[in-house]
């Protein structure tokens, strides 16, 4: 989730680069001043309005680009994702009418990442963590032990924090899509199988009026996707203890890159698709490494050419020569015996 909505509102930030200032900016029409005075109704605020210098401006979008690379990367996660949460914040009550729905999952995740202990894993503090862990043996006993129960204490801290966090986003998944099901029932058009044509009529959703033509050509097709989406959406809250997730995951995988090409909402999409990625299980996040290590394997980097000065090994493979001994192993390369003994 970390990495999947760092890099969806990092995208975001710089794809709307050259129009920042019509939709953040001091001169935007919706001025500075409208966002105060909608700002004392709804309560809401943003340090965007802060000042009206355009400096100012040019500086808090360039720490947004900066915070969502880091938050990311997994660097200094903890005052990244509240930073990263204030960001979100800041720009989306900015101009909350010149937005869509994809921004309102975006902040509230990212308000709800700010409890989780998201840099654990494939972030940069994670390559921090392991190199202190490695460095640490060579210190007292004393002080090992003393350092240890306050991690063990911290670390108990943040898992209950972590697990109510992940339980607020599991929840919210689950209310948005039983809601947007229910929501559907009580309107004709998805009755009748015909929601999906006239969206695809729509000029504000036509990123691709010839492709939108096209889909919208096969009526049977779209009464098909539309009693589908309202079933999937529905029954969502209620597949989520057995087996029957994964292909209803699958399916709704594929609506949300439908609705990214055919409605022209990439953001909405990619913040869906991060969200149902909550429900896969640690297994499946476990094997991904194994498969870039595997991928390795059978694409290997291409070798140097040995050089004039080189020495070619000498023995069988894996045994040392009786002339030469063992090469020392280079730094943070594992013994060849691991290996070997997990085979036998």
């Amino acid at each position: 989730m970390r990495i999947g909505y760092g890099l969806l509102y990092l995208i975001f930030l710089l794809r709307e680069f050259p129009h920042r200032d019509e939709i953040w900016g001091p001169n935007s029409p919706w001025t500075p001043t409208l966002a105060r005075r909608l700002f004392d109704q709804t309560g809401w605020n943003s340090i965007l309005v802060l000042s009206d210098s355009r400096t100012y401006f040019e500086l808090c979008y360039v720490t947004a680009l900066l915070t969502s690379a880091l938050f990311m990367l997994g660097w200094r996660t903890r005052a990244t994702s509240v930073l990263f949460a204030v960001v979100v914040t800041s720009f989306h009550a900015r101009s909350i009418f010149m937005t869509d729905g994809g921004d309102n999952l975006v902040l509230l995740m990212a308000l709800y990442l700010v409890l989780t202990a998201c840099g654990r894993r494939w972030s940069l503090d994670a390559r921090r963590n392991r190199l202190r862990t490695a460095g640490a043996g060579n210190a007292p006993d004393s002080v090992r032990s003393c350092t240890l129960q306050l991690r063990d204490a911290r670390n108990t801290l943040t898992t209950v924090v972590h697990n109510c966090g992940m339980l607020v986003i599991a929840a919210q998944v689950c209310f948005l899509y039983g809601s947007a099901g229910l929501y559907k029932i009580q309107g004709p058009t998805w009755g009748s199988g015909t929601a999906l044509h006239y969206a695809l009529n729509l000029e504000l959703f036509q990123p691709w009026p010839t492709l939108s033509h096209l889909v919208d050509a096969y009526p049977m097709v779209i009464a098909i996707a539309s009693y589908v989406t309202v079933l999937l959406q529905v029954a969502f809250p209620f597949v989520l203890f057995g087996r029957l997730k994964y292909p209803v995951l699958t399916v709704l995988l594929g609506m949300h890159i439908g609705i990214a090409v055919l409605l022209g909402l990439p953001l909405f999409s990619g913040a869906m698709i991060v969200a149902d990625a909550v429900f896969l299980p640690d297994r499946f996040y476990a094997l991904l490494p194994r498969l870039y290590r595997r991928a390795g394997m059978w694409w290997p980097a291409p070798s140097r050419a040995a050089g004039p000065g080189s020495v070619p090994p000498q023995g069988r493979p894996g045994a040392p020569s009786s002339k030469h001994g063992a090469v020392p192993a280079q730094t943070g390369t594992p013994p060849a015996t691991g290996f070997a003994s997990k085979q036998r």
